[in-house]
């Protein structure tokens, strides 16, 4: 899969839901139910960040829970590409790029959204051949204003801003016609994910997958 491939399939990923969960998971065995509570608000598309030792697990067995699509996020190095493949994600995300991690997974064939937050990074990928490309953190970097900013002279490059954003701020990325998706973390709140509150989740998904422009 060429990275323009690789763009083209994860713009039509965004097409299914106008949020993705990002996801910090502590404990592998609430990861299913917290995969269902979510598919069944609204959001299917699910990134379980690489940032705890249940992280491959959790990939694990939310790929198995039906409608689920999921990635692997703060993918850093090939290696993490490689376990998060074996794990089961079917896309990656990282907060930015090096050239042997862009190599790695299209050897992988594992389709990645890089991160890029200034002109010449956004560039410099799109001459690889992206035009889909994470933003973040992206309130630290500006937010919609730089997004609409970048979007004058780079009009065909999409952006998912992930960091920072609310429910309350969604709205105001997604009216961009650069950006497709938007990530976020409200969904899955720590309290209600410890409680069990599947029910809870469920409710906050159904809300952010009705979230427009």
């Amino acid at each position: 899969m060429t990275p323009a491939e690789m763009s083209a399939h994860l713009r039509a990923v965004c097409k299914k839901a106008p949020m993705i969960p990002v996801l910090v998971i502590e404990d592998a065995a609430r990861a299913a139910d917290l995969a269902r509570a979510l598919v069944a608000g609204g959001l299917p598309i699910l990134e379980i960040t690489l940032r705890t030792e249940a992280a491959l697990a959790a990939i694990t067995a939310m790929a198995a829970v039906e409608g689920a699509i999921v990635g692997a996020g703060t993918v850093l190095t090939p290696s993490d590409a490689e376990a998060a493949k074996r794990a089961g994600a079917t896309f990656a995300v990282s907060p930015g790029a090096t050239p042997e991690l862009i190599d790695a997974c299209i050897a992988l064939d594992l389709p990645i959204l890089p991160g890029a937050v200034t002109p010449s990074e956004a560039m410099v990928l799109n001459a690889r051949g992206f035009d889909l490309l994470k933003f973040f953190p992206a309130e630290p970097y500006g937010g919609v204003g730089t997004l609409k900013a970048l979007a004058g002279p780079l009009p065909r490059i999409s952006f998912c801003p992930t960091g920072g954003i609310t429910e309350a701020s969604a709205p105001s990325y997604l009216a961009l016609p650069t950006v497709p998706c938007v990530g976020g973390s409200w969904v899955a709140p720590t309290a209600l994910v410890r409680a069990g509150d599947w029910a809870g989740i469920t409710a906050l998904a159904a809300k952010a997958s009705a979230l427009k422009g």
